[in-house]
């Protein structure tokens, strides 16, 4: 984990504060009403642009949406193919780092040194690599060098 500390607190670059703002400007329209485990993630790609998702639940749980994908989809959507940077928030008071299959898609548009910026509720922060979250992983450059 790479942190900052400064008065106890970890201190962010703006990129990473502005996509925290981003991630908790639209939390609250994440759509969890069983397990009330709100989420929103807010990416930056290649272009500078700004995508945003939320968590979305199902009643048949395992076919709901993590707010990584659903910015992912937009991303992909707006025609952008590189994650530069991503903020996750979410959950009930603490970090609320991706879930494995999260890594992984973030890992498809991501290279091992973007960064992962953290917040819990209480504003404390915390900033990874992805190569620190999924370490020695699988990526587009495995299948694309076999071909």
């Amino acid at each position: 984990m790479t942190k900052i500390p400064v008065g106890g607190e970890t201190e962010l670059p703006p990129e990473g504060e502005a996509l925290l703002e981003a991630a908790r400007a639209v939390q609250s329209r994440a759509y969890a009403p069983y397990s009330r485990f709100l989420v929103a993630a807010a990416l930056r790609d290649e272009n500078g642009m700004i995508h945003v998702g939320v968590n979305v639940e199902n009643a048949a749980y395992p076919n709901g949406t993590c707010a990584e994908t659903a910015a992912i989809t937009a991303m992909v959507t707006a025609g952008a193919r590189e994650i530069a940077a991503i903020a996750i928030v979410g959950g009930k008071g603490d970090f609320c780092p991706p879930c494995g299959a999260c890594r992984q898609r973030i890992r498809e548009f991501a290279r091992p040194s973007a960064l992962i910026f953290l917040s819990d509720e209480n504003s404390q922060r915390r900033v990874h690599t992805l190569g620190e979250l999924l370490p020695e992983s699988f990526g587009p450059a495995h299948l694309l060098s076999n071909s």
